[in-house]
């Protein structure tokens, strides 16, 4: 099965078991430099109000690989054991019940940061997804990690964040964001709020 969503941007869903494959093609704007979210509260109380739905999913599958392509290259490339896609629901969406991990590339194609949760929702209207369940974001390059238990990931704009505790680790120490905190989807520039934390002092 094959539909054709988009003719702007490149996702590829492909289910990696024998007996069933699925390509689909999602519009996923690509833009470009670092854009912190000045609504993230707005659309997190958007999702809250999303109420639940009883139609089936039009596609169901195990062990998918997504590929997400921009000018020829791979930007994201995630795994999902299971998922779930719900075109006919009110609010369209894609749902993977046993969670995922999103690895991102840089233009060399080396892996620079990884995202992975326990239960993840994909608003396709929104361009938004849902993260619950022990969220971990690292940045390979910087060795920084992000822990948290609700996150979303603004796929738009780049951009994570979270109302909810989160817990950065650094080189310099480890930091905490009682109201949570806004970061680039790579973990290279971030804030948290309501922010305390740790330093750790070298010795000469």
């Amino acid at each position: 099965m094959k539909k054709q969503l988009s003719d702007q941007g490149n996702w590829t869903i492909a289910g990696k078991s024998g007996k069933e494959r699925c390509f689909l093609f999602l519009l996923i704007p690509v833009l470009t430099g670092l854009l912190f979210i000045s609504s993230c509260e707005n659309e997190i109380e958007k999702i809250n109000s999303l109420s639940g739905t009883n139609v089936f999913p039009e596609v169901s599958g195990k062990n998918f690989e997504i590929i997400h392509s921009d000018s020829g290259r791979v930007k994201v490339r995630i795994l999902a054991p299971e998922l779930h896609k719900y075109d006919l629901a009110e609010q369209p969406y894609i749902e993977f019940p046993r969670g995922m991990k999103a690895y991102f590339y840089d233009d060399s194609l080396k892996i620079e940061s990884v995202i992975e949760a326990g239960y993840v929702k994909y608003f396709q209207e929104e361009f938004l997804w849902e993260a619950k369940n022990n969220v971990e974001a690292r940045n390979f390059k910087s060795g920084e990690q992000l822990n948290t238990e609700h996150l979303f990931w603004n796929q738009q704009k780049k951009t994570i964040y979270s109302n909810t505790n989160a817990r950065i680790v650094t080189d310099e120490g480890t930091f905490y964001g009682e109201k949570g905190f806004e970061a680039n989807q790579d973990l290279s520039k971030w804030k948290l709020k309501s922010s305390k934390g740790t330093v750790n002092v070298k010795n000469e």
